[in-house]
């Protein structure tokens, strides 16, 4: 049982740890409320941008082994620091509107800044101060509280940018270099916070370089039959996720709403994110999170499917399902890494354990944007929108039965 001096501790590096996880991903995921506008301002097209998160999914590939060893080695609250930096200084880079190509060196080193240095070291983070009990409403809060941060900073950034919004191109590019520049500073104000409250990884994972060897811990993981369940279960959830970073193109494009209102829709979205995830992870700890997970993942997917044969109705429906989508997807997200409990991991191994999962589960970041752009050029868009959120719907039944075989384990 933790005094409540070391409980309070625990809270605060929590609530860092989460704020940092906030603050570090909206940027490079600007697409989710404003991609026509950047498509627009930077002058390049769908297919150019997709290439783009592609190239970000093929780095977070390549580096979320690594990020697992690093993190066994090197303290997090280091790696945090450098991630954070890297990820602001790429950011004023990216506010300059620079040429396509700079565009794709600045996302290869957003992936290096939060696949390489940040990903498993939060994570492991997390998973070793959350103990063995309470997992699900940690990894929730996580989520949720993630989610709760990119909320207030997308409610700013939608106001930034309706506030300075007409219909000029030049008050177009000041409106989105503003909320950028937003976006940035947040990054930059929570380094401090981080510096001071944050405590070295070895003092809490009790982690030293002599008990580990890199090649039997290795063969352990890939032999774990549990680790390739929880595996399934993550990337199948993380495609019904994905597919909510398409419906500000798809309102926009598909349906003709305009920017502002597209923006406020997915924003609303958004605010999804905390209730879902934060409920899931406690109702999982009550109950079992497997068997949740796999229960929100029939329902998400069922929701998903629904969209496109919804669309034509009015506005109201549609920010309904687009609400009830967001708060299901959410929830999944919220306690699949809850999963990682029913493995049996130890914490010194538990950095490469998680980043060798997410090596295979963060695949769909590679693919899922050259998939979706490839249906939008083959079929007209409605039928393109349709399969692709049914092709994801079913793959979330399939995360589903997955979830519950574990759940048997």
């Amino acid at each position: 049982m933790l005094s409540k001096r070391n409980q309070s501790n625990v809270l605060v590096q929590f609530g860092i740890t989460v704020l940092a996880a906030g603050v570090i991903f909206p940027l490079l995921y600007l697409r989710q409320n404003f991609e026509v506008s950047i498509l627009t301002i930077f002058d390049i097209e769908l297919s150019q941008l997709s290439f783009c998160y592609s190239i970000l999914g093929i780095i977070f590939a390549a580096t979320y082994l690594p990020s697992g060893w690093l993190a066994d080695r090197v303290s997090c609250k280091k790696l945090i620091i450098i991630s954070l930096l890297a990820t602001s200084l790429l950011g004023f880079w990216f506010s300059s509107i620079p040429s396509y190509q700079s565009i794709i060196i600045i996302f290869c080193g957003w992936g290096l800044s939060t696949g390489l240095t940040f990903w498993s070291s939060h994570l492991k983070l997390v998973a070793i101060l959350a103990g063995k009990n309470q997992q699900g409403r940690f990894f929730g809060l996580l989520d949720g509280g993630r989610g709760l941060v990119e909320a207030i900073l997308a409610t700013f950034a939608v106001s930034i940018f309706a506030f300075f919004m007409n219909d000029t191109d030049q008050n177009l590019v000041f409106s989105l270099k503003s909320v950028i520049y937003m976006y940035v500073f947040a990054i930059l104000l929570v380094i401090p916070l981080v510096f001071i409250f944050l405590d070295s990884n070895e003092q809490i994972a009790d982690v030293t370089e002599k008990n580990i060897s890199s090649k039997r811990d290795f063969i352990e993981i890939i032999q774990n039959k549990n680790i390739w369940l929880c595996t399934v279960c993550i990337i199948c959830g993380y495609q019904l996720f994905w597919a909510t970073y398409s419906f500000s193109g798809y309102l926009q494009d598909h349906l003709g709403y305009g920017a502002v209102t597209v923006g406020s829709i997915t924003v609303a979205k958004l605010w999804m994110r905390p209730l879902g995830a934060i409920s899931a992870g406690f109702v999982g700890d009550l109950s079992n999170p497997t068997k949740l997970l796999g229960i929100l993942m029939i329902m998400a997917s069922i929701a998903l499917a629904s969209l496109p044969f919804l669309s034509s109705y009015n506005l109201a429906l549609i920010i309904g399902i687009v609400l009830i989508i967001g708060l299901l997807t959410y929830g999944v997200r919220g306690i699949y890494w809850a999963t990682l409990d029913k493995c049996a991991i130890e914490n010194r191994t538990k950095g490469l354990a998680i980043g060798f999962i997410s090596m295979v589960a963060y695949l769909p970041d590679i693919y899922l944007p050259f998939y979706r752009s490839w249906l939008l050029e083959i079929y007209a868009t409605e039928p393109g929108y349709m399969i692709y959120y049914t092709s994801l719907a079913v793959i979330g039944l399939l995360g589903a039965l997955a979830a519950f075989k574990l759940m048997r384990q």
